[in-house]
């Protein structure tokens, strides 16, 4: 296969990648049956796989943080020490605790704790603040806190504004037991020392439809959107992505530099660790400079990427350590066809299981024939269609039913809604109205729209392309654009404004521009830059800014973004950059413009 853009497989693509498969063939159909027979009742779930992992690997390691290590066995008492003090408060079936920590071992506890006794650990994204912080804990908000050390202040600024309950606990995790607590809160790894380590009664009686979590992600619109992860799509991916592609062993360890408030951790790194008893070596922050020593600490055999940690591996400096590792395989998102190859030779890593998904939807595609350039396949029945970018919306024929693109082209993903293939959709069900389509090609259907474009390669498999509607990925999170531009808005000086992505040559994703019109002629960019950076995450703050004379808009008086996504900020307006570990912008002159292109920045 030709790894650019446009081109698609064929026969002899496939059938020799297959054929190095048969002798897995029987597992691959018996793991594949096992992930689509779950049902929602069936008493099986991330809690008794664990347990089951405890007996099985007793004595293999599990889980490594920093200089922690954790046997199948101690990780699971662990776990269970947490669940059985919960359990002791009063926490039950469906109680929401509210977890605001960063990347730290204590989020993977709380996480299975919640998932033995039935509760539910609401992940708030760490990076948010003020508003979008106070919105987040309140979309499904219990009584119960666990705050990290590390963001206690951000927590302590919107406490005040919360709707709390008058028996309201809050909890608090340091690395150190003996710290000194802050007032109102209770130190909770002191509290669990004492706990029982015996699994909770509560486990055997959890079902597979059960929700035991909540991951924060921006839609097309709005604020962050609490999506319902139920064990039964964490047993799924299990089988799908852990037996059936990865197939790892309990001599395995898979590094994970992301967060486990997302779902690439949570529920693909994790579940493809623990379907073969392989251990989860977890990292606080992603760190490009010590991702080789890492890997080297941990005996490191496969790790999860998102695009943007492959694109900040590729751009560093050469490392001797780099290709001194017993990497086999790695599984992940967003490696880009740029930068496929280079990056496969450089580090000398076989097997890519690129895959696609997000943490709403009903659809997973992963490359199990280790194809470049390729996020593989996915038993689920899925189109793609014709869709018009400019206007955002699919396109339709004649008598008013979407269209397939052709073997080549690119489409907008819809994913089939049945009974085997649901859509658990959101916290607040009013938002899963948004990201469905009703009689899409026959009256009465229904079908998820993923937001996504992806291109038809053949022998059902794909190549994603780019995101749609009003958000964009940039440092591996979605930014909703009228979050960011309901804060330009309250800026007086402003008159209209747009949000958008634009990319930016060696970066992965796209990068947040701003284009703005103003009646002041002197317009102060260091006022809007404070607004930008208190009031959104870091993520969300745009790169560039446009000072536009007017800001075309259709008939019904819709901004038009295509025409500005395309000019980027490379045009003939005045445009001003927040360049890399600063806080203001400056013009964009024609050097820092050259400069950028030549990949100078570290955006």
């Amino acid at each position: 296969m030709q790894t650019n853009n446009t081109k698609t497989l064929g026969f002899f693509d496939v059938i020799p990648r297959v054929g190095n498969l048969m002798p897995r063939i029987p597992s691959i159909v018996k793991n594949l049956k096992a992930a689509l027979s779950i049902k929602p009742n069936d008493h099986v779930s991330l809690g008794s796989v664990l347990e089951l992992n405890a007996e099985r690997y007793k004595d293999n390691l599990a889980f490594l943080y920093e200089d922690h290590k954790f046997t199948h066995h101690t990780f699971n008492e662990k776990i269970n020490q947490y669940a059985n003090y919960f359990i002791s408060i009063g926490i039950k079936k469906d109680d929401v605790v509210v977890v605001f920590m960063e990347n730290r071992m204590e989020i993977v506890f709380m996480i299975a704790a919640m998932a033995k006794i039935g509760g539910i650990a609401s992940l708030i994204n760490p990076n948010q603040r003020l508003n979008p912080l106070k919105h987040s804990i309140q979309v499904h908000q219990g009584a119960t806190f666990v705050i990290g050390e590390e963001l206690v202040t951000a927590f302590e600024e919107i406490k005040p504004e919360l709707d709390l309950q008058a028996d309201s606990k809050f909890y608090w995790v340091k690395d150190k037991v003996e710290a000194i607590c802050p007032k109102g809160y209770k130190n909770l790894n002191a509290l669990i020392e004492s706990v029982s380590k015996e699994n909770p009664f509560t486990t055997q009686k959890i079902e597979a439809g059960q929700h035991y979590a909540n991951v924060f992600t921006s839609g097309t619109t709005g604020l962050p959107r609490a999506s319902i992860q139920r064990h039964k799509r964490w047993l799924t991916t299990y089988y799908w992505f852990g037996k059936v592609n990865m197939n790892l062993n309990k001599n395995d360890v898979m590094y994970v530099p992301i967060p486990f408030y997302h779902t690439n951790a949570l529920i693909v790194a994790w579940p493809s660790a623990a379907a073969g008893g392989a251990a989860i070596a977890m990292r606080r922050k992603f760190s490009t400079s010590n991702f080789w020593n890492d890997v080297q600490k941990f005996k490191v055999t496969a790790f999860i990427y998102i695009g943007e940690v492959c694109r900040y591996l590729y751009n560093a400096p050469l490392s001797k350590l780099e290709k001194q590792h017993n990497i086999e395989k790695i599984i992940g998102n967003g490696l880009r066809p740029d930068i496929w190859m280079g990056f496969k030779n450089r580090f000398k890593i076989p097997k890519i299981f690129e895959l696609y998904g997000s943490a709403e939807s009903n659809i997973s595609f992963t490359n199990t024939l280790n194809i470049d350039c390729c996020v593989g396949w996915s038993p689920n029945k899925y189109a793609l269609v014709k869709y018009d970018v400019e206007s955002q919306t699919p396109i339709k024929n004649d008598i008013g039913y979407f269209e397939k693109v052709k073997k080549g082209e690119v489409g907008l993903l819809i994913v089939q809604i049945n009974d085997k293939v649901p859509f658990d959709g959101y916290v607040n069900k009013a938002r899963n109205e948004e990201k469905m389509f009703s009689n899409v090609f026959e009256e009465g259907d229904q079908w998820f729209n993923a937001g996504d474009l992806l291109r038809d390669l053949g022998y059902r498999h794909a190549q994603f392309v780019d995101r749609v509607g009003d958000s964009f990925r940039w440092k591996g999170e979605n930014v909703a654009t009228d979050e960011v531009e309901k804060i330009v808005n309250n800026i007086e000086e402003v008159e209209a404004c747009a949000v958008y992505g634009v990319n930016i040559p060696n970066t992965d994703g796209r990068a947040g521009m701003l284009a703005i019109t103003t009646t002041e002629s002197n317009f102060k960019m260091e006022n809007l830059a404070n607004e930008l950076v208190s009031g959104l995450p870091s993520y969300a703050v745009p790169i560039f800014v446009r000072i536009c004379k007017e800001i075309e808009t259709t008939a019904t008086h819709k901004i038009k973004k295509f025409p500005l996504q395309q000019e980027s900020f490379n045009c003939t307006d005045q445009v001003f950059v927040m360049l890399p570990s600063t806080k203001n912008y400056v013009l964009l002159t024609d050097k820092i413009l050259a400069e950028i292109d030549r990949g100078v920045y570290a955006f």
